[in-house]
């Protein structure tokens, strides 16, 4: 890895390969230039390669011979699995789930596969090979495209190798990680190397020679939910059945309610359970206490992960490096993550609970609105970073922003438009899985295998039934709650009114003030990007920054630091550094 050291893929394997008429040369780079790697599976216009063995589960249970030696970075003694030439479908996933095998013969279809098991794959077909991502796409697959062939990893870096240099900046990208602090569609940091979308695939035909894009709508997109009268105990009973396969479990339990619902079911159930808790660096610290409340009543071990402000520069670039620069979210949940990667339990996540049961960043406004065009502009509101305590980006880089993330924002949500679940489904395809999910998946994960009950199909389904106005204010998620457990449903919790005290914030020490502006004096290089105000704030010096103690400026602080940092790392690879709002403007120097 360029700076810092690739994850150890252990729960899930890491994934490289090529679709069309590659160029083996290109293929052997690629698989250099990731975490070690053998053949999986080849063919015609067709390459797979992971870091452990992956058997096929279409045909299921499959014999694996050789692969040929000396290829896409294969040791001489053979990579996997062989090289099919019988005609014969072979269908590979590698999410946290593996889906269950077929029988030879059966037909596999890959959206089925996405939706059930929220994984990518590869499906080998005798006319056509196609690369899928998961139904939500919570697994990243990249991609770089040269004529026809496709090139792709589950990292990022390890297509660099293969695009041009100067590597060309995205701007888009970067546009919607400062304001949303997550990209959205395909985009990274990267014009060349792009995301592919969840519930879409790339289908390479050997009969037309051609590569086809196919976005499909998931389940839950194609079948509008209606109102069949779910009630509390109903969606309790379904979480039962979503954590029935397991025996052992890490829950992490803070004050909200999604984990005390999970911790409640859990333990319910006679799982053996652990609990682990850490401060979130929100200022408050309640998540702590009534962490342990919740604990006591449930009789669950609980450990306290312990931070220390000392440590923030090193745990801020070890999740930005981690992630890949893709958002500004998790830093302060770097400790937290290396410690449950030597626990050796799977995980448990309470991701998509707060869209799904309690419309959280739904605002009231968006659920009256009386037009999609109004309600669209409501909810990108309300996902979008509020005003900080002085302007931020100049007016022409805040305008540019402005427009270019509501144009990718609408075309990100376009097949939600005019859904009877619009709202939940559009914050859940964009904040959850390019923002949020990025710490189970790729924080915790790969290290240890994730767990995500509220993506249980009968149970999202479920919940997702209950109409918005059910949900307003937390109603419905209280009674959920209750029917798991009344008593842990009624100890305090960081949704409803908090104790009024302030600690310390990690992010706001000396040790911290002092790289995050040396992060903003990298960013302050770019022409036009701050306002006039932001850029005597960073000529001020590191205290300077003690000003940035409200919510929103604490995330326009951490946005611009995650983008100073990704500028240090690359600037030796960057081409062209004027942004697209500023081709005349020349920067103040920051001193």
């Amino acid at each position: 890895m360029r700076k810092g050291e690739w994850p150890r893929f252990q729960a899930r394997p890491y994934v490289c390969g090529a679709i069309g008429p590659f160029d083996e040369a290109r293929l052997d780079l690629l698989a250099r230039s990731g975490p070690a790697v053998r053949p999986v599976h080849t063919g015609a216009g067709v390459a797979l390669l992971a870091s452990a063995p992956l058997a096929p589960y279409s045909p299921g249970g499959e014999a694996q011979a050789a692969a040929r030696p000396g290829s896409a970075g294969s040791p001489e003694t053979g990579g996997f699995a062989g090289v099919p030439g019988d005609g014969v479908t072979r269908a590979f996933a590698w999410g946290d789930r593996r889906p269950a095998a077929t029988a030879p013969g059966d037909a596999v279809e890959w959206v089925a596969i996405a939706e059930a098991y929220e994984t990518p794959g590869l499906v080998d077909e005798p006319d056509a090979v196609t690369l899928h991502t998961g139904g939500f796409g919570l697994v990243d697959v990249y991609y770089l495209a040269d004529g026809d062939a496709v090139y792709f990893s589950g990292l990022i870096e390890p297509l660099l190798a293969l695009a041009r240099r100067p590597y060309e900046v995205n701007w888009r990208a970067w546009a919607a990680i400062l304001t949303l602090t997550y990209p959205l569609l395909e985009d990274t940091p990267y014009a060349e190397v792009k995301r592919l979308p969840g519930a879409t695939a790339l289908t390479w035909s050997r009969d037309e020679r051609r590569l086809r894009l196919d976005r499909r709508a998931p389940r839950w997109v194609r079948e509008e939910p209606v109102d069949r009268g779910v009630t509390g105990a109903d969606l309790v009973e379904l979480l039962h059945e979503a954590l029935a396969p397991y025996d052992r479990l890490l829950v992490p339990v803070s004050g909200g309610y999604d984990s005390r619902l999970l911790a409640s079911v859990a333990t319910s159930r006679g799982i053996d359970v652990e609990s682990w808790t850490t401060s979130p660096d929100d200022g408050l610290d309640n998540d702590i206490d009534f962490a342990r409340y919740i604990t006591r009543e449930l009789g669950i071990p609980h450990r306290i992960i312990p931070q220390d402000a000392a440590r923030f520069p090193d745990e801020a670039l070890w999740a930005a490096r981690r992630l890949e620069y893709l958002t500004s979210h998790h830093a302060w949940y770097s400790p937290f993550a290396r410690e449950v990667h030597a626990a050796g339990r799977p995980v448990v996540d309470g991701l998509a609970g707060g869209p799904l049961m309690k419309n959280f960043l739904i605002t009231s406004d968006a659920v009256a609105a009386g037009t999609g065009a109004s309600r669209r502009t409501a909810l990108l509101g309300s996902l979008t970073t509020g005003e900080a305590h002085i302007p931020v980006l100049g007016e022409p880089a805040g305008a540019w922003m402005d427009d270019q993330v509501r144009e990718v924002f609408t075309a990100a949500t376009s097949m939600l438009h005019g859904h009877r679940a619009e709202l939940p489904l559009s914050v859940l395809h964009t904040r959850t899985v390019r923002g949020i999910a990025r710490s189970p998946v790729n924080l915790v994960g790969p290290e240890t295998a994730p767990v995500f009950p509220f993506l249980h199909p009968p149970f999202f389904d479920a919940a997702l039934s209950v109409p918005v106005d059910r949900k307003e204010g937390g109603r419905f998620y209280r009674e959920i709650l209750h029917a798991a457990n009344p008593r842990v449903a009624a100890l305090p919790s960081t949704n409803g009114a908090l104790p009024h005290r302030r600690v310390p914030l990690r992010s706001a020490g000396p040790v911290a003030r002092e790289w995050n502006h040396r992060m903003l004096v990298r960013a302050a290089a770019i022409p036009g990007l701050l306002s006039p105000q932001m850029l005597d704030a960073v000529a001020g010096g590191p205290d300077a920054l003690t000003a940035f103690g409200s919510w929103n400026s604490r995330f326009w602080l951490r946005g611009l630091a995650v983008f100073g940092a990704w500028l240090g790392d690359y600037e030796d690879l960057l081409g062209d550094l004027t942004p697209p709002w500023a081709a005349r403007t020349v920067a103040t120097p920051v001193r």
